[in-house]
């Protein structure tokens, strides 16, 4: 059997409504390889003294950072979403993560819009931080549709260095997630790892609990030798207790190592 050198890590927004200090807690005590930090309206994910302490209390490294790109953070790290990137890079830089997760501009951010392949690549090439650009979603209301991501919520039809694959946003985009990846190829640097089951809404149901090939795309990965992260990053709002919450917690991070490992042999 062979195990490959991708990383599991739980985001730390599969915790909420709890804190993002108990979500390193968790990762702990489960013994993921790392958290992924969402930034958002909790101070202490935006805080990156506060981060580090966690980080060196738990033993839990920081992964990756997710910028600040939901309606609810447009005041988070100023309002320029220029500025907001360039502070998750230097988040990024000072915590030793890896990776920038950062989302398509909406579509009335027009001048971010308009230059935003461009200034992706512009900043990709001033650090060795990837960033990995997310795919998403048609927004949907009962049979209308409404396009809120520009230039595409399906980011493979433009020039990235690097690509984060989610399957949940596949799931309500109700698009064929292996296919994106196909798409994507070896600029594949990032997994988001959640199911769905085709709604309107975004679900991040715990892998194998909707219909999305979580464990097709675990497998493959594992198959190419994949050595980037994968992040559980799923919807726990719903749990009754913090004990519930751990048991979904622990099943995602079990169905993910599991897949992972590959019974293929390596080649010489």
């Amino acid at each position: 059997m062979r195990v490959p050198d991708a990383k599991v890590a739980l985001s730390t927004a599969s915790v909420y409504p709890e804190s993002t200090a108990t979500a390193f807690e968790i990762a702990a005590r489960l013994g993921y390889d790392g958290v992924e930090v969402m930034v958002w309206t909790d101070p202490v994910s935006q805080d990156i003294e506060a981060l580090r302490r966690l980080s060196d209390y738990h033993r839990v490294p920081i992964l990756a950072v997710h910028a600040p790109c939901l309606l609810i953070t447009q005041r988070v790290w100023s309002t320029d979403p220029w500025v907001k990137l360039q502070r998750a890079r230097a988040a990024a830089e000072k915590l030793g993560a890896s990776t920038v997760v950062v989302h398509p501009p909406f579509r009335w951010q027009r001048g971010y819009a308009r230059g935003f392949v461009e200034g992706i690549w512009r900043m990709a090439d001033e650090t060795d931080v990837r960033f990995a650009v997310e795919n998403m979603y048609p927004w949907r209301y009962r049979d209308r549709e409404m396009l809120a991501y520009a230039p595409n919520w399906d980011v493979t039809h433009d020039d990235y260095r690097h690509f984060t694959v989610d399957l949940s946003h596949t799931s309500t985009a109700r698009t064929d997630g292996l296919a994106m990846v196909d798409r994507m190829g070896d600029r594949l640097a990032h997994v988001h790892l959640a199911d769905g089951k085709g709604s309107g809404k975004d679900e991040h149901l715990v892998p194998g609990r909707g219909d999305q090939p979580c464990a097709a795309l675990l497998e493959r990965l594992a198959a190419g030798g994949f050595d980037g992260h994968v992040v559980i990053e799923v919807n726990t709002r719903r749990a009754m207790s913090s004990a519930e919450r751990e048991a979904d917690l622990a099943e995602a991070l079990a169905f993910t190592r599991l897949h992972l490992a590959s019974s293929r042999t390596s080649r010489p």
